[in-house]
């Protein structure tokens, strides 16, 4: 009798979390579907700046993020994200499996771990999860990267990244990050500023637009020299 109620309570759970399963799929589906057509108003990290900048009472930290279409994006950065950031964007599923190989041949050699996230990877990261180095976060924006990759175009995908990437503290996205560093709108930026903006995106909060280093400034010419062999989206 025991073990009856068992099975059935453990035949019970094993139904409410397939359920629960069903549910996440179809929800999560859905909300890559919806921003497959429509820009999101914000992201979460830029929710959670807001919210921080309200309970501290310090308007002056609320988060700059300006919405552009790609096409409204300077070609040069455009081309100089792809340079310094995914070479092989169009070619791979979110994945990049080349760079995965080199960063594990250089954790292993070398003991330096380096970054293989591609775009793909870097779009589910910041337009669908907060800042955190989690595994469960990780899980996630493998998963998220599948979706983005499965429902939108490669042109969707850099469009959301453009717009959605952290340019510094408090600036979100090409048009803010152009604007604050050059007092311009993103359409109008140069090859050069494109890629000494570019130049900062693995670090924007310890490295500066406004004040570049030489080694900065040495990235920025290596990204102008290979930018011109990209793809325009």
């Amino acid at each position: 009798m025991k073990q009856s109620k068992i099975k059935k309570w453990l035949i019970r759970f094993k139904n409410i979390l397939l359920k629960c399963l069903l549910i996440f799929f179809a929800l999560t589906i859905a909300q890559v579907l919806f921003l497959k057509f429509v820009n999101p108003p914000f992201t979460p990290n830029v929710a959670w700046e807001w919210a921080e900048a309200l309970i501290e009472n310090e308007p002056e930290k609320r988060p700059v993020y300006k919405w552009k279409k790609i096409r409204s994006i300077s070609p040069y950065l455009r081309r100089s994200v792809l340079a310094a950031e995914d070479q092989r964007f169009l070619y791979h599923n979110g994945f990049d499996y080349t760079e995965i190989k080199q960063a594990l041949k250089s954790l292993i050699m070398k003991k330096k771990l380096r970054g293989a996230s591609t775009i793909s990877m870097q779009t589910a990261r910041s337009v669908f999860l907060l800042s955190s180095r989690s595994f469960t976060r990780k899980m996630a924006e493998i998963y998220y990267t599948s979706l983005i990759e499965i429902f939108w175009s490669k042109q969707r995908i850099l469009e959301m990244y453009l717009n959605t990437v952290d340019w510094g503290t408090g600036v979100t996205g090409a048009e803010a990050a152009s604007q604050k560093y050059f007092s311009k709108e993103s359409w109008y930026l140069t090859a050069s500023e494109a890629a000494l903006m570019t130049a900062v995106l693995p670090n924007p909060h310890r490295w500066s637009v406004l004040h570049p280093t030489p080694y900065l400034k040495k990235r920025r010419e290596q990204i102008m020299k290979v930018m011109h062999m990209m793809p325009l989206l």
